[in-house]
């Protein structure tokens, strides 16, 4: 049992093969609302983040600039956690069940499935929110023009590169869910997600889930902002023909299959072998 002090490596992998097989086992509208929330909450991260980042860049050395969107995207994390939604990215923890014996492959399948439906679903209708709510004008159009070039730039990304960034990412994501299983307390819970989730944004590594938002608002800035936008920024929106629907199937296939390696193997994986594959093998 873990008390006020935390729990400890092998009990923190017992309670995510736990948390997972729990999960898991949620009917389909409850996954499926989960994963809309979970959406929703990863792009207020997004949409925080881009705000801190809109003219920090020319202010700000830009390692510093990384850093401070960085910590402020934690918020998405934060609200998952602490609001009870699902983010495809942290259910491939879902991993330490299975090879636990206590869920099925078609069972993790199918729940990483929905809460990734979900997840889109979710971050999309925010996006659409915000287009509505004529976000992209905030300071003078310079909202929005950061937001074109952080969608523009991963539409870009060839697939074995948002691969590779993919799988860095959540190795980071997955170990952020780790370690706020050490604790009950939300502070402790709070506290514990913030680096490691500024240390992904930082480092511009891959997320399926907050990609879901940053390339649909990028897609939306595009195709309906109007010529005083445009003029207001002073660029041409030529400029950002890498940004289609084509980058943006190709950037969340390969973000996703690389989501799924760093947490399901490189996580969830190496945690069960050190710390639930004994236990497996004495029943």
């Amino acid at each position: 049992m873990a008390g006020i002090e935390g729990r400890l490596p092998p009990e923190i992998a017992a309670k995510a093969e736990a948390d997972g097989a729990a999960k898991a086992g949620q009917d389909s509208i409850t996954l499926l609302t989960l994963g809309v929330l979970g959406g929703a909450f990863i792009a207020f991260g997004a949409i925080f983040s881009n705000i801190a980042l809109t003219g920090a860049e020319g202010a700000l050395p830009f390692g510093l600039a990384r850093v401070v969107a960085g910590l402020v995207f934690a918020l998405g994390l934060a609200l998952v956690l602490l609001g009870g939604a699902q983010i495809f990215t942290g259910d491939v923890l879902m991993v330490m069940a299975w090879a636990s014996g206590r869920l099925g492959l078609l069972r993790v399948l199918r729940a990483w499935a929905l809460v990734w439906l979900g997840n889109l679903a979710g971050a999309v209708g925010t996006a659409v929110l915000v287009i509505l709510a004529e976000h992209h004008l905030f300071g003078g159009g310079q909202v929005g023009l950061t937001a074109l070039r952080t969608a523009e730039t991963k539409a870009a990304l060839p697939f074995g590169r948002a691969f590779l960034l993919g799988v860095l990412c959540n190795t980071l994501v997955c170990m952020a869910v780790w370690l706020s299983l050490s604790s009950r307390l939300p502070a402790h819970r709070l506290l514990v997600v913030v680096l490691p989730i500024a240390a992904f944004v930082a480092a511009g590594f891959e997320h399926a889930v907050a990609n879901m938002y940053f390339i649909p608002f990028g897609l939306l800035i595009k195709a309906t902002a109007a010529e005083g936008f445009w003029q207001a920024i002073r660029v041409d929106p030529a400029l950002f023909a890498a940004l289609d629907i084509f980058g943006a199937a190709r950037n969340l296939m390969a973000v996703t299959l690389g989501n799924i390696v760093g947490g399901a193997v490189l996580v969830a994986g190496v945690y069960w072998l050190l710390y639930r594959r004994r236990m497996n093998d004495r029943h």
